[in-house]
């Protein structure tokens, strides 16, 4: 559990910093530089699917290398660099290249880190791998939540120095993970095969091409961000808000994928995506701030349900050899679609209103749902559990 716990310690670290910054974004771009919620939505669209391209390719690099760490520590090490474009901004393109630049970094450091947190488990325990990693990463976020709001109720519209002090937190975590030691890897083939389509388990083709199609409606969690304000929420009670999704995914991710290690993850990732559709629909009908101020704690519960269960399946159905491709193919599907989702949710917002990308990702959310429970039949509900060697 060592491993486990120090890659926990650099990613609560690394979300210190990066959620001093990110619920700021939409509100330093719009009004601090004046760009549009279009902006917005091409920014984050973009910087998270060209960053998702990558994530495949470092989980092959690393399977067909047999190293994991180098290639984490590379990742942490970039995302640090594009705070450090942030800070500078004073146009919206320059937050695109920070973006970028930080996106690429995850993009790098997911599919090895995944992996080495795969690895590190007792295959009968990785659920609650998965999901302490997941709760220290989202205990960070609260405690970088907190001190954007001090900051900003201390010196208000004053974004760049928060984004200054946020760099101190990102450099300790890429200096914590020179203490992650490579799990001993069992022997490999001496040629690591391509990833083949045809080669994945049934269930995790199935999978895979229902979280893609349920990305193309689930925009940027900044649009929660931008339809609180657009309801009178003050900037500083939005952070707030943000900070009681993260406080409830944090105490949700833990016992989600204790559960899932117990029942199955089947029925942990069907009521997950069942929630997200309900909370969704709930943002398209709200009228009042009180609404979203209920509505953001139930979308922490649908993240807890979901983030760290879905890699403890795709690391339980992909053989060994191959574990931190499959983690990253996830991991890039899923970003692929998100720049999709975040032009088509732009658009719908400007075209037809603030509620319209809310409808239509609540849909989407729901009918996820309703595929996950046929592609993943009551039948493999213990099987979907089974390490794959």
């Amino acid at each position: 559990m060592t491993n486990i716990l120090i890659l926990g310690l650099a990613s609560l670290l690394t979300d210190v910093s990066t959620e001093m910054v990110y619920p700021l974004l939409p509100l330093f771009l719009t009004q601090a530089l004046g760009a549009s919620p279009a902006v917005l939505g091409f920014i984050e669209g973009l910087a998270e699917s060209t960053a998702s391209l990558l994530r495949v390719f470092s989980g092959n690099i690393s399977d067909r290398w047999g190293r994991r760490r180098p290639l984490a520590i590379a990742g942490y090490a970039a995302s640090t660099a594009g705070k450090v474009l942030l800070y500078l901004a004073l146009n919206w393109p320059t937050v695109l290249a920070g973006r970028l630049v930080d996106r690429l970094g995850k993009g790098i450091r997911t599919a090895p880190r995944d992996a080495l947190i795969a690895e590190s488990a007792d295959p009968a325990i990785r659920g609650r791998a998965f999901g302490l990693h997941r709760a220290m990463d989202t205990l960070g976020a609260s405690i970088g939540v907190v001190l954007a709001y001090v900051f900003l109720q201390a010196s208000p519209g004053q974004y760049r120095a928060i984004f200054l002090w946020a760099l101190i937190p990102a450099v300790l975590a890429v200096a914590v993970l020179f203490r992650v030691r490579e799990p001993a890897a069992p022997a490999r083939p001496e040629r690591t095969p391509p990833l083949r389509w045809s080669a994945l388990d049934r269930r995790l083709r199935g999978f895979l091409l229902v979280i893609f199609l349920f990305t193309l409606g689930n925009s940027s969690n900044q649009f929660l961000i931008l339809r609180a304000t657009s309801l009178g929420v003050s900037a500083a009670n939005v952070i707030l808000l943000y900070l009681t999704f993260n406080v409830v995914y944090t105490a949700v991710s833990y016992p989600a994928g204790r559960i899932s290690d117990r029942v199955g993850r089947r029925l942990v990732l069907v009521a997950g995506y069942a929630v997200y559709g309900l909370v969704y629909l709930g943002f398209g009908l709200a009228r009042e701030p009180a609404a979203v101020s209920a509505l953001f704690p139930l979308y922490g519960i649908y993240i807890g349900l979901s983030e760290g269960v879905e890699k403890a399946l795709v690391a339980d159905l992909a053989p060994r050899h191959l574990r931190a491709t499959a983690i990253g193919l996830h991991a890039t599907l899923v970003g692929i679609g998100l720049f999709p989702a975040s032009l088509l949710a732009g658009w719908l917002w400007t075209a037809f209103g603030p509620a319209a990308p809310f409808y239509f990702g609540g849909a989407l959310g729901l009918s996820a749902s309703a595929a996950l429970f046929a592609v993943l039949p009551p039948g493999a509900r213990r099987a979907a559990t089974a390490p794959v060697p």
